[in-house]
């Protein structure tokens, strides 16, 4: 995948599971991936511990007079105290960053997986806006450990890490647990035409009785698996979730940011349409009018001539209507207004050089700015598509849940997209920004490219609506 663009502080993705036996295994994957998170984790805490370790050796061989004769005591002492002081010195900013991306990449699959949304309170590197979470080169090395540990978030991560790996685990490999002891535990010492699994040992291990325990320790452990999982994404979640005040401040600040944004995007709009005005409908005006004052003072002298500069203004005045309806429909789209967001997508397909399937239906439509921004949200999207893809077809599927406006435009292209690219997509950020809403981008290289927008909104009944 090239990247997940989202706005910060927005809702989550709704989770990715599926009903049935499929959705359980999966859930059960899923748990085993966040198992693995999990041992990274530890595995990175084991780094300040095992320095802390050395030092305390170090200390204990220097204080314990018995230990050894002096010289020696106080050469080995010395040696574990600077091997451990080393150690921190020299991977705890590592450390530091590496828990600082394990837990962000934990946020993110939670709200993927578990439908869980985990706000990011991070402080931005001295003197640097918003970041990620990754460091920032043009810092020192004291500098960059310094804003690591004054970080209050990245304590809570530690923390986090800790607890997942005391609590955490139960709730995430509990279900694989079960799957995997019903399995080899029960089931393949039933087989042992095909593998040798010694049966455990209890009165009456005879292999019916063996294949229905184990049948039911999978059972359980499927049917757990989702629950668990939705369990584990709130653990993670009032784990690595910011605290009150923390995630108020980034609620005010991703506000500030947006409603800049929007202000900024709504005047270059009006620039734009006072240019075309200008430069378009406004020029044809005068023209016509120039040609209509000639015609009045040729009529008398000059019938034929006055005929002719009055067909010129009448075709200005037609290219002028057309220019004017051409910006009114890029400013608010007439289907639009009258029929709605799942119609003007319709139409939009069938303008479109591509071949366009239009999936999905919309009980209800939401309020205007949310139709408008949606609208040209999927207009820059095709856009993009025709020019960049290299597409034959492209699909958009469109539906309301939960209270969510979804909206996903795919293509059969060659994939690989960047926002980076500059292909607009962050100009649709902005626009759905304004509604809290979300934009993610999947395009890996050879494709296909899918983008999700969802945007939070009520729809109006049909029954009341316009359309």
């Amino acid at each position: 995948m090239s990247g997940t663009v989202m706005i910060p502080g927005s809702p989550s993705h709704r989770s990715a599971q599926r009903p049935g036996v499929r959705g359980d295994i999966i859930a059960a994957g899923r748990g085993l991936a966040f198992g693995g998170l999990m041992l990274a984790g530890l595995g990175l805490l084991l780094v300040p511990v095992i320095a802390l370790i050395l030092v305390g050796l170090g200390a204990g061989v220097v204080i314990d007079a018995t230990a050894l004769p002096g010289i020696q005591r106080a050469v080995l002492g010395l040696l574990l105290i600077l091997t451990g002081l080393l150690m921190g010195r020299l991977l705890m900013l590592g450390v530091l960053l590496a828990v600082r991306r394990l837990a962000i990449l934990t946020r993110r699959l939670a709200r993927e997986w578990c439908g869980v949304p985990i706000a990011e309170a991070y402080l931005p590197p001295p003197g640097i806006g918003i970041v990620s979470g990754t460091g920032n080169g043009k810092l020192s090395f004291q500098q960059r450990l310094w804003w690591l540990v004054s970080d209050p978030a990245t304590w809570r991560d530690l923390l986090w890490a800790t607890m997942n790996a005391v609590v955490g685990w139960i709730l995430a490999l509990l279900p694989a647990m079960l799957v995997g002891v019903g399995l080899i535990g029960f089931i393949a010492p039933t087989l042992r035409h095909v593998i040798e699994i010694p049966p455990p040992a209890f009165p009456g291990n005879s292999p019916p009785v063996l294949i229905l325990i184990g049948a039911a320790f999978v059972t359980l452990g499927l049917a757990a698996a989702p629950w668990l999982l939705r369990a584990y994404g709130g653990f993670a979640g009032a784990m690595l979730g910011p605290p009150g005040q923390a995630e108020l401040a980034l609620r005010v600040r991703h506000l500030a940011q947006t409603r800049a944004e929007t202000l900024d995007s709504g005047a270059a709009e009006i620039r734009r349409i006072e240019r075309d005005l200008h430069d378009g409908a406004q020029a044809r005006l005068v023209a016509m009018g120039m040609a209509l004052s000639a015609a009045d003072e040729l009529l008398d002298a000059n019938p034929a001539a006055a005929r002719a500069l009055l067909t010129e203004a009448r075709d200005a005045s037609a290219k002028a209507l057309a220019e004017l309806r051409a910006l009114v429909r890029g400013v608010h789209p007439p289907v639009l207004a009258d029929r709605g967001l799942a119609a003007a997508i319709q139409a939009l397909a069938l303008d479109s050089r591509l071949k366009v399937d239009v999936l999905g239906s919309l009980p209800g439509r939401p309020q205007p700015p949310v139709e408008s921004a949606a609208y040209f949200a999927v207009c820059e999207l095709l856009a993009n598509v025709s020019k960049h893809a290299g597409a034959r077809q492209a699909w958009i599927d469109m539906r309301y849940e939960h209270g969510l406006l979804r909206v996903d435009v795919a293509d059969d292209g060659h994939g690989g997209a960047d926002p980076a690219a500059g292909t607009g997509l962050h100009g649709i950020e902005r626009r759905l920004a304004a509604f809290d809403g979300i934009l993610a981008l999947n395009s890996p290289p050879g494709g296909p490219t899918v983008v999700t927008m969802e945007i939070p909104c009520a729809l109006s009944s049909p029954k009341t609506s316009s359309c």
